[in-house]
């Protein structure tokens, strides 16, 4: 938490007061920290949890997992456990932590186990980490437990060191979160013994664990790691500590590196050197460029070198700050003593010897006033700069005004005019003040080289019309040359600060002007949602700020192509193709004004992240020849860039997730789908190769009613199978989109009564009802698909109904549609799967009386009835148990004629 205040004063940082403030008013939380399972967080929490017991604390536990080990389930005992609450998912019943309970409880402090746990689906929150922080915000303390695998910034290392990628892992702002963490430190040969002595795992899964994940190598890895986040974290802790009790730097408990760069090429490799110092000390580091007032006077050129500098830092891991400041070795050791930093990195001074007498160079400051800090001087090398655009940058605007030199000669004008209605009453000296207003309002509107014009002729104007001899540049009077000396240097003084203030009030605008448009860019692309509304909001933004033609190519069937444009363009040249994909493929610029394919008619610059390249950007402009920017729209392009690469980056990843579920649900499906066929086909068929071969055998000694019922059996299951394939094949086509029903009006209760004939062998041991209006409007349906959905109702409803039950199809009409209802007095449909019953393979769970299912026949008829352009909804009977189906369809009392027909 850097604070960059420029109060010198020993004050507390108000970032660090306002952090301890928001502490005070929620719950504390202390997380048991373990570098891998086994190593005796939930033991160590449970012993502290006891203590506090001891204390007269009110404790309770929320959830916790003892794995069945005996150590664990002992300490169990005294302590007032939560009821844990069911949660239905998936046809099972699973147990989760009742938030509501412990809050309605409010104990002084819960004991939750497995802080990166996914609740089941249908819980308040979808992580436990979410759990705790709702306990914290109502005041309660929580100690909880966590891995090392499960933080998130840590995810993609361990997958390297394991080879296996957690799931279910905690963002690192709740590690920030905690009060206090305590390391859960075991050696990898104590932790193996545990695992040997079945402490752990149980044999089997302690033997997979000990040859894929708890090996010598791995352990002593993930403790490392470990070690260096709980570290880190008590870092951080400690620089809170220090800036809210306005306590001065540093303590050297932890190491930080600071660079100092500057406009000179050298300032490269002292960023590198500072990056390789902090990779060595395993330290956090900076890169500090300190702007005083000598920086306006900087060239476009030394302003480039700064801002590429501040980038390469950022690439390298660092932080890259831009701080203002009245002198660099001042602000430099504030900045330092502020944020405990250990280390500064500074060029060594490069100005003459004799200046350094007369001004100490900032490196020589900083070593007398550094104190306990370290300083590293560094020679650092001219020639190892930063990475070159390879773009020209254009001219900048001329320096000459030829307009501003006219008006400061007329400010002298009029400043002698009013010299000479005042000499009458004023001494001669002091007209000098006139003409001095003269050169001050000259730097204040036009700047310093024409405010310096303006002392020049003010000065020849005062001494030709005002000291005598008069009318000549002859000066007889000593007192006069003094006076006339002084007001020259007075003049040129005071035009050199007016117009250093209007140059810094001016840069002021202009950053304010450019912050302001960057934040903006940067709140629209947070929140666009789509590529397509990113790349036009980029290309946009780019052509209203840098006043050019833009158009933004992306990568596309291993080429790339144009996505968007502003003003809309997507014809490019074949020069223009080849400039745009090299500056893709090797991620530097090219085109006009470039060092490569400088003949294109566009600029292209890559759109790269810290990952890759994403993108390509074409710039043009009404200028036909030149380079397009300037250093500053350069830099400024840079900025843009940067946020709209990330903004696709953004983009682009929720697509890769979003193709991943879908890849997920695809491999479900075909899981579903495997299983559903290896047990909905191997059923029926052998059953029927049972009975075939039995008939075989032992025809000729068999009974004929025997031989009937094994026949039948034939028959019966060569209709199942008949119908789970007519399914499968249904599905199909819904899936594909080649359902094409054959409308026509048809009376809904003609096509139940054919269904009700069609199930009649399914329904044989239930009571069927059917009451359907005979004035009920036609409907317009296919009668095949109408039917097939209305038999796959009644097969529902005979797999769940208990034996003796009554099966009803009832009609009904309003002004708007027809609705058929199918209920059953079955147990009804669970809470939980009403939302999902109609998709495809989901089945609820059955009793084991209820035969098997294949999860097809309600996701097949939504499919033919949203296919018809009607509704189809599950429900529960309110009156009793039972499941209730509604179908709604628009129905017409406008039957055609005949002849209409024909």
């Amino acid at each position: 938490m850097p604070d960059n205040s420029r109060d010198t004063d020993a004050r507390p940082s108000p970032d660090a007061l306002l952090e301890r403030a928001e502490r005070e008013t929620r719950g504390r939380l202390k997380i048991f920290l373990g570098a891998a399972p086994g190593v005796g967080k939930t033991y160590e929490m449970l012993i502290s949890g006891r203590a506090k017991i001891a204390d007269g604390m009110d404790v309770v536990i929320g959830v916790v997992e003892t794995h069945g080990r005996k150590e664990t389930q002992a300490l169990l005992a005294g302590f007032e456990i939560i009821p844990r609450v069911t949660v239905a998912y998936r046809g099972q019943e699973l147990e989760e932590m009742d938030l509501d309970g412990i809050l309605a409880r409010k104990p002084d402090l819960v004991l939750v186990d497995e802080l990166a746990h996914t609740n089941a689906q249908g819980s308040r929150h979808p992580k436990r980490y979410l759990d705790v922080k709702e306990l914290l915000d109502r005041g309660v303390d929580v100690y909880t437990t966590l891995n090392i695998q499960h933080v998130e910034s840590l995810n993609d290392v361990v997958s390297q060191i394991t080879r296996i990628r957690v799931r279910e892992t905690v963002p690192d702002s709740v590690i920030d979160m905690a009060d206090d963490i305590e390391i859960i430190d075991l050696t990898p040969d104590d932790l193996i013994k545990r695992l040997h002595d079945g402490k752990v795992y149980v044999a089997r899964t302690a033997e997979r664990a000990l040859t894929n994940y708890f090996t010598p190598g791995n352990l002593t890895a993930l403790r490392e790691l470990a070690l260096r986040k709980t570290a880190q974290r008590v870092d951080d802790q400690l620089l809170t500590h220090m800036q809210a009790h306005a306590i001065p730097g540093p303590w050297a408990a932890g190491e930080r590196v600071l660079v100092s760069i500057d406009h000179h090429p050298r300032s490269a490799s002292l960023v590198r050197y500072a990056a390789r110092m902090a990779s060595r000390l395993r330290a956090p580091w900076s890169a500090v460029y300190i702007e005083t007032n000598r920086s306006i006077s900087l060239s476009e050129e030394q302003r480039d070198t700064i801002a590429a500098t501040l980038r390469l830092a950022g690439q390298l891991g660092g932080e890259a700050l831009t701080l203002p400041g009245r002198e660099v070795t001042e602000e430099l050791l504030r900045h330092a003593s502020a944020n405990n930093v250990t280390h500064i990195v500074i060029g060594s001074p490069k100005k003459p010897t004799w200046r350094e007498w007369l001004q100490p160079s900032a490196t020589d400051q900083l070593i007398r006033q550094a104190g306990d800090i370290s300083v590293h001087v560094i020679s650092g090398n001219e020639k190892d700069q930063t990475a070159q655009r390879g773009v020209k940058a254009a001219a900048t605007a001329p320096l000459f005004d030829l307009r501003a030199y006219v008006l400061a000669t007329a400010y002298v004008a009029i400043a002698l005019g009013v010299g000479v209605v005042l000499d009458q009453v004023l001494d001669v000296r002091n007209l000098a003040l006139v003409f001095l207003m003269a050169v001050l309002t000259s730097a204040v509107l036009h700047g310093l080289r024409p405010a310096l014009y303006t002392c020049i002729i003010s000065a020849l104007a005062f001494n030709f019309f005002f000291l005598p001899p008069r009318y000549t540049l002859t000066i007889s009077d000593p007192e006069s040359v003094l006076a006339l000396f002084f007001f020259l240097g007075v003049a040129i003084i005071a035009s050199n600060l007016t117009a250093t203030v209007q140059r810094q009030a001016a840069a002021a605008r202009q950053r304010a002007r450019t912050t302001e448009d960057l934040y903006l860019f940067s709140k629209k692309l947070a929140g666009t949602g789509t590529l397509d509304d990113v790349l036009w909001a980029t290309a946009f933004q780019i052509a209203s700020m840098l006043k050019v033609r833009v158009v933004l190519l992306l990568p596309e069937d291993g080429g790339i192509a144009v996505k968007a444009g502003y003003p809309p363009d997507d014809t490019l040249d074949d020069a223009d193709i080849a400039a745009a994909r090299w500056a893709w493929e090797h991620n530097h610029a090219a085109g006009r004004g470039a060092d490569t394919l400088p003949g294109a008619k566009r600029l292209y610059v890559p759109l790269r992240t810290g990952r890759t390249a994403v993108g390509v950007i074409g710039l043009d402009s009404d200028r036909r020849d030149g380079p397009l920017l300037t250093p500053e729209q350069q830099r400024l392009l840079d900025a843009l860039a940067d946020q709209a690469a990330l903004a696709i980056e953004r983009v682009q990843l929720v697509a890769d997730v979003d193709r991943a579920k879908l890849a997920a649900e695809a491999d479900r499906l075909r899981s579903a789908l495997l299983t559903s066929i290896s047990h909905d086909l191997k059923t029926p068929l052998a059953a029927i190769l049972g009975a075939a071969g039995t008939l075989r055998d032992y025809l000729s000694s068999m009974p004929e009613e025997d031989r009937n019922d094994l026949l039948s059996t034939v028959v019966d299951e060569s209709e199942r199978l008949n119908r789970f394939i007519a399914n499968l094949l249904d599905m199909t086509k819904i899936e594909s989109g080649a359902m094409e029903p054959n409308y026509a009006l048809h009376y809904a209760g003609d096509i139940a009564g054919s269904a009700l004939r069609r199930a009649a062998k399914i329904l044989e041991r239930h009571r069927t009802e059917m009451n359907i209006p005979g004035d009920l409007p036609m409907v317009k349906v296919d009668p095949v698909l109408f039917e097939q959905v209305l038999f796959n109702l009644l097969d529902n409803a005979a797999k769940y109904a208990p034996e003796g039950s009554t099966i009803r199809i009832r009609g009904s009409a309003d002004a708007f549609s027809v609705a058929l209802e199918i209920s059953d007095e079955g147990p009804g449909i669970p809470e939980g799967d009403l939302d999902r019953i109609f998709d495809t393979f989901y089945r609820v769970r059955k009793g084991d009386q209820v035969r098997a299912g294949t999860g097809l026949g309600l996701s097949i008829c939504r499919g033919f009835i949203e296919a018809m352009g009607g509704t189809i909804t599950a429900g529960n009977r309110t009156d009793r148990s039972g499941a209730v189906f509604t179908i709604r369809l628009q129905g017409t009392n406008d039957i055609p004629k005949l002849d209409e027909l024909k």
